[in-house]
């Protein structure tokens, strides 16, 4: 008799926000998700630190204007590049600004969410960060794009960007690539290029490698400056 599969554990998740309501209404819609619950929740920044230190949540939801500690430093802090062991962070503001998601992305934040978004978008992220994977507002994946593609002039902060590709590209990384620059999630990449979703991981593994990129939006940045979005094969 074959034994049963053990359920697997829920994605634990550390929200901070300095308003108590904006709290409340993430904590009500994410325990509501039968895979996510709530561990623990911080009003500010240098609390958000602290506990998400104590407690090693899967996944940190930090605003940005937030007292003691902005939610920027504390993703530096959280998921710099300086950081032994960085955990999984997604920024969720109500300011749709640049440098706000540069100055996140460039601090190791692997999503950017505006609270407009809505709890979809919001549990979706959630996983995503849990799973490896990065989610960005649809609305600014767009305008990230339009700027590390046309290069204009210096800004006070500027996009992120990958370094030098340290090792040419294969065919079928380029495919998964192309993908990934036009918002392809990676099991939609899975399925239109016919291999598994392991498959897929190791292929974007070897990309950040190569590119030297720490997330997602880096990968479809490259692949924009470089010519290869929005040629999928």
């Amino acid at each position: 008799m074959t034994s049963p599969t053990p359920p697997t554990a829920p994605i634990r998740v550390l929200i901070a926000d300095d308003q108590d309501m904006v709290r409340t209404g993430f904590r009500f819609f994410l325990d509501a998700q039968p895979d996510i619950t709530v561990v623990a929740e911080a009003a500010d920044g240098e609390t958000a630190v602290r506990l998400a230190r104590e407690v090693r949540p899967d996944v940190c939801l930090l605003d940005i204007r937030m007292p003691k500690l902005d939610g920027l430093e504390a993703t530096r802090l959280l998921a710099g590049p300086d950081v032994t062991d960085p955990m999984r962070v997604v920024v969720v503001t109500t300011f749709d600004l640049d440098e706000y998601v540069y100055g996140a992305l460039r601090g190791g934040a692997c999503g950017f969410l505006l609270k407009d978004s809505g709890p979809t978008l919001l549990a979706e992220a959630v996983r995503a960060a849990a799973a490896g994977d990065s989610l960005v507002s649809p609305s600014v994946t767009v305008r990230l794009l339009r700027h590390v593609t046309a290069d204009p002039a210096p800004e006070p902060v500027s996009a992120p960007r990958p370094g030098p590709v340290t090792e040419p590209l294969t065919d079928r990384e380029l495919d998964v690539v192309r993908r990934v620059a036009v918002g392809r999630t990676n099991a939609e990449i899975a399925a239109e290029l016919y291999v598994s979703l392991s498959t897929v991981k190791t292929h974007l593994s070897s990309v950040q490698l190569k590119l030297a990129a720490r997330n997602r939006v880096e990968i479809a940045a490259w692949a924009w400056q470089n010519g290869h979005a929005g040629r999928e094969r």
